[in-house]
């Protein structure tokens, strides 16, 4: 008989929570544990596998759907070409560099609206912050 994990064990193996596993499950990134007698899930080395790609996959920017798409693509290396997953991951990249981007403009804006403020005691009826986010927020009414 193959060595199964308790939900537990495999909780502690991976650094997820338990709950974290159950939703995993839920979401079918995970396949459905075989159950003992008593009806505890035990899960195969084949999980323990799974659960670490979905770690690592998440650690680079992947977010749950695509994990199963990439899982999809995992099941099916033998139909799959390297052209298609690269393809896959070049598209999360280009997602990642616009949201730099997009963060960069935020920061960008942010620091010009708070140098612009002096910090003082005076009543904020005077801030230069409040005027900038409130006249941005006109300027966007108009366009």
């Amino acid at each position: 008989m193959a060595a199964y994990l308790r939900i537990g064990e495999l909780a502690k193996k991976t650094g997820v929570s338990v709950e974290t596993l159950r939703f995993y499950e839920k979401q079918r990134l995970l396949q459905t544990p075989h159950r003992s007698e008593s009806g505890y899930r035990l899960y195969d080395q084949q999980t323990l596998k799974q659960v670490s790609f979905i770690l690592r996959a998440k650690a680079v920017g992947f977010s749950l759907k695509d994990i199963a798409d990439l899982l999809a693509l995992e099941v099916n290396r033998e139909q799959e070409t390297c052209e298609s997953v690269k393809s896959f991951a070049e598209a999360k990249l280009q997602e990642i560099e616009n949201k730099l981007l997009e963060l960069q403009h935020m920061r960008n804006a942010l620091q010009q609206i708070t140098d612009a403020c002096c910090g003082g005691e005076k009543p904020a009826t005077h801030c230069t912050i409040l005027t900038a986010l409130a006249e941005g927020e006109k300027r966007q009414e108009h366009h």
